[in-house]
């Protein structure tokens, strides 16, 4: 097999040919067609996340087919394509797995971090955390949905059923969840980096009810907001765009400090809120009901060779929508 390696934090990924591996109990060996790049790839490859394990394969969106099983598995089959998500395993046992809030759990297995990912030409992966996605839509345009859809649905669940919804950071997750509320029947607005008025456009080609910079207030008050950017320095400004009442949740892994501000910003019942991983079950409702919402992921596709291009793109903002390398 072959794959894009980070054998070391703050380096540029290696192209490297490793023996192939069998899958063991309750595994799966999945021939990777597909992978998207995700911002939290970023922040393995930059060390932003703590505990970080070299040498690693990232990449967490992974669509591809099963090629071979490990003994105890059941309900997947040979060649049957599936779809593997940033939370690889989890023990079990501790208490919020018991409590059913698995994404919470004390000893987690994270794919692409923790374990090697799909920036390969096959991947490893616990049969009890993949998904099975049908015969439905391209490799290339599930890919994205695998992380980018499963945390913008859960965020989405988790802000409330507010009609104005305001999204900060218009990339990946936010172009999809973009698409979920406005079939929900709510009324989307984006914010972009300040300026930007090339995703701006992109947004209110989406649906987008209004578009904007960062640095703006919306033009009526919101009922909720999500953020997508990494950057702690919008939570003020979202507390001071939502209503009374209203909630911000905070999407990202990893997010810069978030600075002081006035208590008046979170008074009058204002939540702020963060998002933690996703659970199995988000995971089987969102891609069950993906296909009847109509999403239409956006694109760049890059041979797995380029993924240091693909990441250097993603970091610029180079693109809109979603990036998936292809090996």
């Amino acid at each position: 097999m072959q794959a894009m390696v980070l054998k070391k934090l703050k380096t540029p990924l290696e192209w490297t040919t490793l023996p192939d591996r069998q899958p063991g109990p309750g595994q799966i060996r999945v021939k990777v067609t597909a992978c998207g790049v995700c911002r939290t790839d970023l922040h393995v490859v930059d060390g932003e996340l703590p505990d970080p394990q070299t040498p690693i394969i990232p990449g967490h969106e992974i669509v591809g087919r099963i090629d071979a099983i490990g003994t105890g598995v059941e309900g997947l089959t040979m060649g049957e394509r599936v779809g593997i998500p940033w939370l690889g395993h989890t023990c079990g046992l501790c208490p919020y797995c018991r409590m059913h809030r698995e994404n919470l759990c004390d000893h987690p297995v994270f794919t692409g971090y923790t374990r090697d990912g799909g920036f390969a030409t096959a991947t490893i992966a616990d049969a009890r955390f993949a998904f099975p996605l049908g015969e439905a839509g391209s490799d290339v345009s599930l890919a994205p949905l695998l992380c980018a859809g499963l945390i913008g649905w859960r965020s989405l669940a988790i802000a409330g059923d507010g009609k104005k919804l305001g999204l900060y950071g218009f990339g990946a997750a936010a172009h999809i969840v973009a698409q979920v509320a406005i079939w929900q029947g709510r009324s989307v607005f984006a914010f972009t980096r300040p300026g930007d008025v090339a995703t701006q456009a992109f947004a209110r080609k989406l649906g987008a009810t209004w578009a904007g910079g960062s640095d703006e207030l919306p033009p009526e008050q919101l009922d909720a907001a999500i953020i997508f950017a990494t950057v702690g320095d919008l939570v003020p400004l979202a507390l001071k765009a939502i209503c009374k009442g209203g909630r911000v949740v905070c999407a990202g892994i990893h997010m810069s400090d978030i600075p002081s501000f006035p208590y008046a910003l979170l008074w009058e019942e204002r939540q702020l809120l963060s998002v933690a991983n996703l659970t199995r079950q988000d995971g089987i409702d969102f891609l069950r009901k993906a296909p009847e919402m109509g999403i239409v992921t956006h694109t760049t596709t890059y041979p797995l060779k380029n993924a240091n291009q693909a990441l250097a793109d993603l970091r610029a903002g180079r693109f809109d929508g979603a990036a998936v390398l292809v090996p």
